[in-house]
C-alpha cells in the first residue's frame, strides 16, 4: 500500500462527523459521538490538541469508521449490555 503525498489532514471532531457524512463513509454521526469514541476507544486514531480544540487525521479516522460495526439504537440505559453475536 503506498502512502497518500502530503502531510496529515488534521479536522475538529465536529468537521470529522460532518465530513464522513458528507462523504458517505456513515449515515449519520454526532460530534458528540465521535467525541465519546475519542475518549473510550482504545483504536480511536490519535487525538491532537490544536489550541483548545482536538483534532483527528481524516486519512486515518475514515478507515477507522468504515470498518467499525454498530448497533444503532441499542438503549443499554434500558436493556442492558446487547447479547453477543453469534
Amino acid at each position: 500500500m503506498t502512502e497518500p503525498e502530503g502531510g496529515p489532514e488534521m479536522l475538529s471532531l465536529r468537521a470529522l462527523a460532518d465530513r464522513l457524512v458528507a462523504d458517505g463513509v456513515v449515515e449519520k454521526i454526532s460530534h458528540q459521538r465521535v467525541s465519546q469514541l475519542a475518549r473510550e476507544d482504545p483504536a480511536f486514531p490519535p487525538v491532537v490538541k490544536i489550541g483548545r480544540a482536538s483534532a483527528v487525521d481524516y486519512r486515518l479516522a475514515r478507515p477507522y469508521f468504515a470498518g467499525r460495526k454498530t448497533r444503532p439504537g441499542w438503549r443499554t440505559d434500558l436493556k442492558g449490555k446487547p447479547p453477543a453475536a453469534e
